[in-house]
C-alpha cells in the first residue's frame, strides 16, 4: 500500500534530508521549512527510521484539510480515514503546533482534533467508549497558514537520539546537525578527520558512522515497531539489509580531542557505544597544538559560542587564536559551526562558503575553509 510520510528535521536541512530520501528510493511530493512530505510503501517506515541521518522524526500523513474555523478542522479531521492505522482498544493522544494561523490555541486545537477522531472511529467501530489501552499512536498537527496536516508519529523517540550517548554534555550539538556537518565536510578514507574540541565526540563518531555505511537507527527502537500495519517482519528485513550493507573495516581515521579530560572520557564512552572504536581515536590535547604530522587532514569542530562555555571575551579571544594557529597547518580544511557573526572578523579570514543553520533553537553559521589563502581572488 503506498502511503505518504512527512519528515522533520532542522532548518536548514530540507536539502540534505530530500537527497537521502531520494536515495531510498521514495518520491518526495513537496518541502517546505523543516519538512519533507514523499511517498512509500509500509517497508518506508522501517527503513526511514534506521537510515535517515537528518531527520528528526518520520510521520505518516493521514490527510490535510483547511482549518480556518474548529468546526473546519474538526470536520477535516472526522474525514479522514484513522481507522486505517488505530484500532478499537488502542490509544491515541494528541499534540501539536500552529504557526500563521486563526487557530492558534493548541490545547483547544487538541480536544477538537481528539473528538473528531473519536467520532470517526465511533462511527467505524459501533462503540461509544475507548479503553486506549493498547498501542499507542501519537497524533500530532501542524496548521500552517490555516492549512493543516494530521500525522502519526512513527519514531517515538527524537531520530536525534541515536543511543550512543548515555547523558548529555553542557552545550551539546544535535546528532543530527553533526550527521549534516560531517558529511559537508567530505570525510575520506585517505584524509584525517579531526575535531580538536569534540565534547562528545559527536561529529567524529557521525563522520565514522557515514563511512563505514552504518545506519544510525541501528542500535535504538522506535514507536512504530508495534504498528500491525508495518509487521515485525519488515522490520527484521530493514534490519538484516542494515547489517548486511555495514563495512565494520573502512579504512577510515577519525581524531577526538579536548582540552577537557571529562570530556575526553565521556567521548571514548560514546564513540564504544557507537561501535566505531575502529575508526575513532579519543584522547586529550589542546586545540591550540595540535600538529599535521606530515598528514592530510580536515578540521572540524564545534567550538564553544560564548553562551554557555565561555564568557564572550574568552570565546572570541579563542577564535582569534584558532585563526593563527589554524593557518599553520599546511593546506588542511577547516569547518567551523559557530552562532557568533563576527567569527570570520575574529578568525582572520573570510570563509570560502557560509551556510545557515541552526542548532536547535540557535541561528548558526558553518564557516568551510577548503582552499589555499594565496590561491583565493
Amino acid at each position: 500500500m503506498l502511503l505518504k510520510y512527512v519528515a522533520t528535521c532542522l532548518f536548514g536541512l530540507e536539502h540534505a534530508l530530500g537527497e537521502e530520501i531520494d536515495a531510498l528510493g521514495y518520491h518526495r511530493i513537496d518541502t517546505i521549512d523543516g519538512r519533507v512530505t514523499f511517498e512509500g510503501d509500509e517497508s518506508a517506515i522501517a527503513r526511514c527510521n534506521l537510515w535517515l541521518r537528518t531527520a528528526e522524526r518520520v510521520f505518516i500523513l493521514v490527510g490535510n484539510c483547511r482549518a480556518d474555523t474548529f468546526d473546519m478542522l474538526f470536520e477535516g479531521t472526522r474525514a479522514m480515514p484513522w481507522e486505517q492505522y488505530i484500532g478499537e482498544r488502542d490509544e491515541f493522544p494528541v499534540k501539536g503546533h500552529s504557526v500563521k494561523s486563526a487557530l492558534f490555541s493548541i490545547p483547544d486545537c487538541q480536544k477538537i482534533v481528539k473528538k473528531a477522531v473519536v467520532e470517526r472511529l465511533k462511527s467505524k467501530y459501533g462503540t461509544s467508549w475507548f479503553c486506549e489501552e493498547g498501542v499507542k499512536y501519537q497524533i500530532e498537527f501542524f496548521i500552517l497558514k490555516d492549512e493543516a496536516m494530521l500525522l502519526i508519529d512513527t519514531s517515538g523517540i527524537a531520530l536525534h537520539k541515536r543511543g550512543y550517548r548515555p547523558g548529555q554534555l553542557a552545550a551539546p550539538l544535535r546528532e543530527t546537525l553533526a550527521a549534516f556537518i560531517a558529511q559537508t565536510s567530505r570525510p575520506r578514507e585517505d584524509v584525517l578527520f579531526w575535531d580538536p574540541m569534540c565534547g562528545s565526540g559527536t561529529i567524529p563518531i557521525e563522520a565514522s558512522l557515514i563511512m563505514t555505511n552504518t545506519a544510525p537507527g541501528i542500535g535504538r527502537s522506535f514507536a512504530a515497531e508495534s504498528f500491525p500495519i508495518v509487521g515485525k517482519q519488515t522490520w527484521k528485513a530493514a534490519r538484516d539489509e542494515a547489517n548486511s550493507v555495514r563495512n565494520t573495516s573502512a579504512h577510515f581515521e577519525a581524531y577526538a580531542s579536548d582540552i577537557d579530560p571529562k570530556c575526553v572520557e565521556y567521548a571514548k564512552e560514546c564513540v564504544r557505544r557507537a561501535g566505531v572504536l575502529g575508526q575513532v581515536k579519543a584522547f586529550e590535547r589542546d586545540a591550540l597544538e595540535i600538529r599535521t604530522g606530515g598528514r592530510r587532514g580536515t578540521i572540524v569542530s564545534n567550538p564553544p559560542y560564548g553562551e554557555r562555555l565561555l564568557t564572550p571575551e574568552q570565546t572570541e579571544a579563542l577564535y582569534k587564536k584558532m585563526g593563527e594557529h589554524y593557518r599553520t597547518l599546511d593546506n588542511w580544511q577547516v569547518y567551523i559551526i559557530t552562532s557568533h557573526m563576527g567569527f570570520e572578523r575574529l578568525y582572520g579570514r573570510r570563509a570560502d562558503r557560509v551556510r545557515k543553520l541552526y542548532n536547535g533553537m540557535i541561528p548558526c553559521n558553518l564557516y568551510q575553509f577548503f582552499k589555499k589563502k594565496e590561491d583565493k581572488k
